[in-house]
């Protein structure tokens, strides 16, 4: 089984957890003090792409033969010669034809396409508590990034504020803030897209989108997640917030509203609630069945006027993957979101997390499958977003390669949280009197932050840029979580650029499954990508041969 290092030398990264195959920590904490790669990222920008100490020191990897299935089995491939995706903006000179020159906008869409200028997008943050108290960074760094971030389940639900009588809504406060955050630094490039789950149908946001945003925003289904095979949770240790959830419709877990749970919570024997919402498609047995009851909300959506419909399925088996792949494809939709097992940004049962569902690599390699048939039958499938494990620039190559032509974007769940988290609690120790508007955890910053500097300009590499594109007197807006994801993208774009340059693809719409190879035969089985000394082997054959 494959096992992320701890540390790496070269780049001056560690974990304070056991890191997963994206190189986060299994549980990835708001208050932490450093420094995975993705954290230090969000300060250095695209300094870290390079080893540490440069003039002093020589770097080296081990490149062993990579062991298991997975993306870390995947190996980038790079060309002697040639270059493709030139377009009017480069000239014949080769003296154009540099890294920094590589296009990595990407677009998505059936009849409205949505541009942003990398091709990444956020997890769904919903309901989950962490999500609302961070999102000023999250929105604003997206906004400013490029890139779509995804409003998650039960925003409405879960809001006290929130007003909703027999399915409609007549105030939703909190919906409201987060759309609202985005919108304010949006300039043309990515989205915001809200998803909407069983309690979030029942309860009208659809309807209340429409009337209010029009086609401001992107409305996504929800079939499920790579994080658990049941509905989404959070944990409240209010027991009278658990009582009005429970009125809300919601399952919650022990049950609030039982004499005994209420004495056992005053008696300090129960200290929290798990909130869960509903299972989809319970009424429903066959393929055929959900494909009716699919087909007729799509209809329904495209009736109250959204242009724009996406879907998230999880990484249930090969028929739920055909079925959210066909259906997607003959019901137009703009964006189907594929999440393998196993990571999560709220309450996912952690045994669940580990034992259920497919792993992203198999997950997104039948994905890639199922959308070549359809092709080659002439259905157009719809564009992909590929979800499930993802902090890096290698990680995007090889998503959006894996999956090429069909994938799109690659969506990333915990990694573009980690900047607002880190930027927040460097603002509350800077401007100390936004600590609890920002929710920063520290009193003072660690030495790992003060070996970069005392001020947010000497932080921060992306400050200088955020400010130029925002102007001076806007600064004072910008949540430093915001600039830390501006840094983090930073790095991502330059690594992603500087990969595709090396594989002579100077356009997304370029790679191949041809710019990959499978440093095991195991992972060449499940992927249909050839092993590395099998990958070219003919082309190599005509060269000795000639």
């Amino acid at each position: 089984m494959y096992e992320a290092p701890k540390q790496n030398d070269a780049l001056g990264t560690t974990n304070r957890g056991n890191p997963c195959e994206s190189g986060l920590c299994t549980l990835c904490s708001a208050d932490c003090k450093g420094k995975c790669e993705t954290w230090l990222s969000s300060l250095l920008g695209r300094k870290l792409l390079y080893p540490r100490n440069f003039g002093e020191t020589t770097a080296g990897s081990a490149n062993v033969v990579a062991e298991g299935v997975g993306y870390h089995a995947l190996r980038i491939q790079g060309y002697a010669y040639g270059a493709q995706g030139l377009t009017d903006r480069l000239s014949t000179a080769s003296d154009d034809r540099i890294f920094p020159n590589v296009d990595i906008t990407t677009r998505f869409g059936r009849g409205v396409q949505t541009t942003c200028r990398l091709p990444i997008m956020t997890g769904a943050l919903g309901s989950t508590f962490i999500a609302a108290k961070y999102w000023d960074s999250f929105a604003v760094g997206a906004a400013l990034c490029g890139f779509p971030i995804v409003i998650g389940e039960n925003v409405v639900g879960i809001d006290r504020a929130a007003v909703i009588d027999n399915g409609r809504i007549s105030a939703a406060p909190e919906l409201d803030r987060r759309i609202q955050t985005f919108l304010r630094w949006f300039d043309g490039f990515g989205a915001i897209i809200v998803q909407m789950n069983v309690e979030d149908t029942r309860n009208g946001v659809a309807e209340y989108l429409i009337d209010k945003y029009g086609d401001q925003v992107i409305i996504e289904l929800k079939w499920g997640q790579g994080a658990k095979n049941i509905g989404g949770e959070i944990q409240v240790r209010d027991i009278d917030y658990a009582c009005f959830l429970k009125a809300r419709g919601y399952v919650v877990d022990p049950d609030p509203t039982d004499p005994g749970v209420r004495r056992a919570f005053e008696r300090g024997a129960i200290t929290s609630f798990a909130r869960h919402s509903r299972l989809g498609a319970t009424d429903l047995s066959s393929a055929e069945q959900v494909r009716t009851a699919f087909m007729g909300e799509v209809a329904r959506l495209r009736a109250l006027g959204f242009r724009r419909i996406s879907l998230k399925t999880g990484s249930y088996g090969m028929e739920a993957l055909a079925m959210a792949i066909r259906f997607a494809a003959d019901a137009g939709l703009d964006l189907l979101t594929i999440d393998g097992s196993g990571g999560g940004t709220g309450m996912s049962p952690w045994n669940m997390m580990d034992h259920w569902g497919v792993p992203s690599l198999p997950l997104h390699a039948k994905a890639y499958d199922y959308c070549r048939i359809l092709a080659e039958r002439g259905i157009t499938p719809p564009d992909i977003s590929l979800a499930g494990g993802f902090a890096r620039e290698d990680h995007l190559f090889k998503a959006l390669t894996l999956g090429a032509p069909f994938t799109k974007l690659v969506c990333m769940g915990r990694a573009p949280m980690i900047p607002g988290f880190l930027g927040s609690n460097i603002e509350g120790v800077l401007r100390p009197e936004r600590r609890a508007a920002v929710n920063g955890n520290w009193d003072q910053l660690p030495s790992t932050v003060k070996a970069l500097g005392k001020a947010p300009e000497a932080i921060f590499s992306g400050w200088e840029a955020v400010r130029q594109k925002v102007g001076e007197e806007a600064m004072a807006e910008i949540p430093f979580g915001a600039v830390a994801m501006y840094g983090y993208a930073d790095k991502l774009a330059c690594g992603l650029q500087q990969f595709m340059a090396g594989a002579r693809k100077f356009s997304i719409d370029q790679l191949s499954r041809g710019d990959l190879m499978s440093a095991n035969r195991e992972t060449a089985d499940v992927t249909g990508i050839p092993y590395m000394t099998d990958a070219q082997d003919e082309l190599a054959m005509a060269v000795l041969t000639a």
